[in-house]
């Protein structure tokens, strides 16, 4: 059962944090966790219609959106890690995944996911040249934390974070190269939170849409006497107004130029 809520993950984002909890237990599983894994297919069972909606763009910008859930789990303290990365208005990828070590603040915890989410925009960044899909403009990642920023930014390496030096050093230089930009959003405007924590219906809700999962546009229906619904909803695709879900996450977001360290 869980295996199969693994693969769905693929397609269904809004899922992860909820299916990465219960896979923490498949090794000791008890009757409260079947009763969650049940949960989870009846929510499935309720959004079959839902899934990722994909813009025709021009727009080859990454971006990025990094969080952590400091000391979340009281069984080891272990913080949760989260983020999703756009191309465009377009998500590519995204991953909810417990940290393997203990993390001493908060802000070691975002950097090491900082760290983790600059890796996989790196791989990305090697796949587009190879494909030949130029990159105007250095990828960015948006972090809720202004002291990982800080840090990013700082060529003095302090010896508080000696004990992630190779994630610390491995963000430094792509920041320092301008190859990877680290900027200041707001945690209500932080898409990342998706993928680390539970949250309310509303909250939830919010972020799920700017993750671009929807209601599908379009229904391949069979037979004849749905053609007119098929066609009707053909129409709707085309007139509905796109929106970038990057511009909507950032909307009221605080000015870079404030937030963002010298």
């Amino acid at each position: 059962m869980v295996g199969g809520l693994q693969y769905l993950t693929l397609s269904r984002p809004d899922i992860s944090f909820a299916v990465n909890q219960v896979c923490q237990f498949m090794h000791n599983p008890h009757t409260s966790h079947l009763q969650v894994v049940n949960r989870i297919f009846r929510y499935i069972k309720g959004t079959l219609e839902q899934g990722l909606i994909f813009h025709k763009s021009n727009d080859f910008t990454i971006r990025s959106f990094s969080d952590a859930d400091w000391a979340g789990p009281v069984d080891d303290l272990r913080s949760t890690a989260g983020a999703c990365i756009f191309l465009g208005p377009n998500l590519l990828t995204w991953t909810a995944k417990k940290q393997s070590t203990v993390s001493r603040s908060s802000t070691e915890a975002e950097y090491r996911a900082l760290a983790n989410t600059a890796a996989e925009i790196r791989w990305f960044g090697y796949l587009f040249r190879e494909l030949g899909i130029p990159l105007r403009f250095a990828p960015c990642i948006y972090v809720d934390n202004i002291s990982t920023i800080y840090m990013a930014a700082n060529p003095i390496f302090h010896a508080r974070t000696r004990h992630v030096e190779i994630d610390y050093h491995f963000v430094r230089e792509l920041v320092a190269r301008k190859a990877l930009h680290t900027l200041y959003v707001p945690s209500s405007h932080q898409l990342a939170d998706i993928f680390t924590k539970g949250l309310n219906r509303d909250r939830f809700s919010l972020l799920k849409s700017k993750l671009n999962l929807h209601v599908a546009p379009l229904r391949l229906l069979e037979g004849k006497e749905n053609h007119d619904t098929y066609h009707d909803s053909t129409q709707s695709a085309h007139s509905m107004k796109l929106v970038n879900p990057i511009q909507l996450a950032l909307t009221d977001s605080p000015s870079q130029d404030q937030l963002h360290p010298s």
